[in-house]
């Protein structure tokens, strides 16, 4: 059984969560430059095996697209390109920056470490790998 990689892709920063083997449990894992992101993909591609991409798909409140959602479907098609054999699959990332910046801060993080960047990209990228997998738990 391989990874899950969960990707939280925004036009500057991409947030990277990832399970463990056996899928049990979802870790944050990096964030990295988005212009960066296809060679760190193929990379960690390369050292670990991957069973699924999980991209967070963003929808407005009311369920339509928001204005980074075609660029999200373009990296989406970039990826299936890229790694033909792994599924790329979409998940809701409604709420998830929200979710992810009061987990910062009720989690005690110092406020150095709460203005970087990355910290809440990663945290979103771990709420949309959990949801998919308790998704996917209930679905069986």
């Amino acid at each position: 059984m391989g990874r899950l990689l969960a990707l939280d892709y925004g036009l500057k920063r991409t947030g990277i969560a990832v399970t463990d083997p056996q899928q049990i449990i979802a870790t944050a894992l990096e964030t990295v430059p988005t212009a960066s992101l296809p060679e760190f993909l193929k990379s960690y591609v390369f050292r670990e095996q991957v069973e699924a991409f999980i991209i967070g798909m963003p929808r407005s409140m009311n369920n339509t697209d928001s204005s980074l959602t075609p660029h999200v479907r373009k990296f989406k098609a970039e990826l299936e390109k890229q790694f033909p054999d792994i599924p790329v699959y979409e998940e809701d990332e409604r709420l998830t920056s929200i979710m992810a910046q009061q987990a910062i801060l009720e989690g005690g993080m110092k406020k150095k470490q709460r203005r970087q960047k990355g910290q809440a990209d990663k945290i979103s990228a771990v709420l949309i790998l959990q949801s998919f997998m308790e998704r996917r738990r209930t679905a069986r």
